[in-house]
């Protein structure tokens, strides 16, 4: 779900000045400097954010709950970011939230299943909900599970309870047999929220 409640202002800002600059810093120094998408990791702890990973390339399922909230032009961003004129470029971010569900296949994440038809899929965009594809194949007009993450549902709504419930509003539209989802996608995020109240 974005934005995270538990991102202040005040922790964006460290982890800008102790992570994400010191990083990008460091790739220059040494002869690499990078341009492009660098997904940082991080679980934030009583001692501060700590870096779990990073990653040349979007996070997923990060990005289907972001990317959704960009109002401004993604390529145009990415076109700035290989000229290195970003700071020219002004990237805008609607108010708003966004949750992403991912929906997974019987026995995911140790094995996965395949072939079970899926459907529901026009139902649940009429929700207003966005149907990301992942482990899924498209046959004679009809798609199947073909992977272990198969969906990701993701809804955009005014604050983060209107998102969470209308994303599980789409998802309620999707079957096959033996799918699988979290029920609790943004509880963290509510009770945070609930909290600052």
């Amino acid at each position: 779900y974005a934005p995270a409640p538990v991102m202040t202002k005040e922790l964006d800002k460290i982890v800008y000045d102790t992570i994400l600059l010191p990083a990008v810093k460091a790739m220059k120094k040494e002869g690499c400097p990078f341009k492009g998408c660098l997904y940082a990791g991080l679980m934030i702890t009583k001692d501060g954010p700590q870096v779990v990973e990073f990653n040349c390339r979007f996070g997923d399922p990060e990005t289907e709950a972001i990317l959704p909230l960009l109002e401004s032009d993604l390529a145009k961003i990415m076109l700035a970011c290989t000229k290195g004129t970003l700071k020219k470029e002004r990237v805008e971010w609607k108010n708003a939230c966004a949750v992403d569900i991912v929906l997974a296949s019987e026995g995911y994440p140790a094995t996965h299943s395949s072939g079970e038809e899926i459907v529901g899929l026009e139902e649940a965009k009429k929700t207003g909900c966005l149907v990301f594809h992942a482990g899924s194949m498209k046959k004679k007009g009809k798609y199947f599970v073909n992977g272990g993450r198969v969906l990701n549902v993701a809804a955009v709504a005014p604050t983060l309870k209107e998102a969470r419930d209308k994303a599980y509003e789409g998802v309620s539209k999707i079957s096959w047999r033996g799918m699988q989802y979290r029920h609790d996608i943004a509880d963290k995020g509510l009770k945070r929220l609930k909290k600052r109240k």
